[in-house]
């Protein structure tokens, strides 16, 4: 049914479908995620109307975002490479009670079957993990409607960065598994800028993430030399 070529490394797949039955554990592996969803639901709800509105989900994992955009009233389809992180995030909906369309499916192949179908798209910590970022960013604005919104989130390549999500996450802390990120897969503002403008996107905001892991705290923040978060839009 799919004959467009998923942007995607197969090490990662692996990597994270390995934890899959663990992604809702606020201490487990995803916990870096679960602390920073509150603080991510909030700014997006913001500046998108979120209200039935239809909004797609790209690398939903195991269904974090989704369910918390579901929860402030959006119609939302998940999608993930992974089968077993859909799996788990579908099951989670029996304990959520929320409504959520998960499916296994690429971002490419989404926007080549549902061009211009959706009123905004989030795709959250995924640019720096797939092979080709300035084509997941051109899927991702084919999927949106004119004047929808765009909400992307990824770490900037820079020593702080490296510090902070590798050594400090990885091999210090152990708050994620070794080989979560790959420092030269980092993105930094401008580059993703020049990717929303090939795209044809118009970059809106840019905001930093702050996190504090011993507090288990979470912030929006004016810096943006670790985590940052993007607000882009498609022209009407």
């Amino acid at each position: 049914m799919n004959t467009v070529t998923p942007n995607a490394d197969p090490a990662e797949l692996s990597r994270f479908a390995s934890h899959a039955a663990r992604w809702w554990d606020a201490n487990g592996e995803a916990r870096p995620l679960h602390d920073l969803n509150p603080v991510r639901i909030a700014w997006i709800a913001a500046r998108v109307p979120l209200p039935g509105a239809r909004v797609a989900d790209i690398g939903c994992g195991g269904g974090l975002l989704s369910e918390a955009l579901a929860a402030r009233g959006a119609q939302v389809l998940g999608i993930d490479l992974s089968p077993e992180l859909i799996e788990v995030a579908r099951l989670h909906l029996y304990e959520s009670g929320l409504v959520v369309d998960y499916r296994v499916q690429s971002a490419e192949a989404l926007a080549h079957g549902e061009p211009a179908s959706r009123d905004a798209v989030c795709c959250l910590e995924l640019l720096e993990h797939v092979p080709d970022p300035a084509a997941l960013v051109q899927a991702l604005a084919d999927l949106l409607k004119p004047g929808g919104r765009l909400v992307l989130s990824t770490l900037n390549r820079t020593p702080q960065a490296f510090a902070g999500a590798i050594v400090g996450a990885e091999y210090l802390l152990r708050l994620l598994p070794r080989g979560t990120h790959h420092y030269a897969r980092f993105i930094r503002p401008g580059e993703l800028a020049g990717m929303l403008r090939a795209a044809g996107l118009e970059l809106l905001e840019l905001a930093g993430l702050g996190y504090a892991p011993f507090m288990r705290r979470a912030w929006v923040s004016p810096r943006v030399d670790v985590n940052y978060i993007a607000l882009a839009r498609k022209p009407e």
